[in-house]
């Protein structure tokens, strides 16, 4: 399917992927408005978000990067820089290892590269989680104006134990797309990658980001998008100002 996506500035395409519950437009807000100046600026709504409407979520990351590439091809863009972060990161990470010719880069962060030994208890408190959004109606009532009815599928389908990309996440050795994998110190499960990815594959860069989280481009965006200027700027045709 075609994404709703919405474009901003003039350059090389790099194309933002949002987190999960979130659109286009309303995540990587502070990327959006510091690199417009130099990069044509790409922000679609993934499968099942925002005014990307479906309820055909049951093999979501294959599907989600099909539509990127259709997408893509819909608009013109041979090739494009891919940043995602958590759900984005993961599609952006298929799309990359199916449709490797359309990327110029990869950066990726909000993942885990290997399944936790406690992913049992983790998963059980992020269906807890998520049941309690589907129970709050004032909570639900947003995410319905904001995404229709595929959030809710998008949720029950997390519900399943097996629903992390694992065997994705895992394989990051055959990977030849420069690639750019941020972590943030406070996320112990991620910042895994540190020690795990050196092993899999010398060509990925790594960045720890202090005083952050799972979501590093939100939580410390000035430092997120420093290192993402610099990442750029070494692959980019046109270079980045500094």
């Amino acid at each position: 399917m075609l994404l709703h996506t919405e474009v901003f500035g003039e350059g090389e395409p790099i194309i933002f992927l949002h987190t999960g519950l979130q659109t286009g437009m309303t995540d990587f807000e502070e990327q959006r408005e510091y690199f417009q100046s130099e990069f044509k600026v790409i922000l679609p709504d993934l499968r099942g978000h925002g005014k990307s409407t479906s309820q055909k979520l049951s093999n979501y990351y294959e599907d989600s990067a099909a539509d990127l590439k259709d997408t893509l091809d819909h608009l013109g863009v041979e090739s494009a820089h891919i940043v995602g972060c958590s759900i984005g990161a993961l599609v952006g990470l298929v799309f990359a290892k199916r449709f490797p010719e359309k990327v110029k880069t990869l950066t990726l962060s909000g993942i885990m590269t290997e399944k936790p030994a406690n992913w049992f208890e983790i998963h059980r408190k992020m269906v807890e989680q998520q049941i309690s959004l589907l129970e709050n109606e004032q909570v639900g009532a947003y995410f319905d104006q904001l995404h229709g009815v595929g959030w809710r599928e998008f949720i029950n389908l997390a519900r399943q134990e097996d629903s992390y990309p694992f065997e994705e996440t895992a394989d990051l050795g055959g990977l030849e797309t420069p690639t750019l994998l941020m972590v943030g110190e406070g996320n112990a499960n991620e910042t895994k990658a540190a020690v795990i990815v050196p092993k899999l594959n010398k060509q990925i860069h790594l960045s720890v980001i202090p005083f952050a989280g799972h979501l590093v481009h939100s939580e410390q965006p000035e430092v997120y998008n420093q290192i993402l200027k610099r990442f750029l700027k070494k692959y980019s045709v046109v270079g980045v100002e500094s």
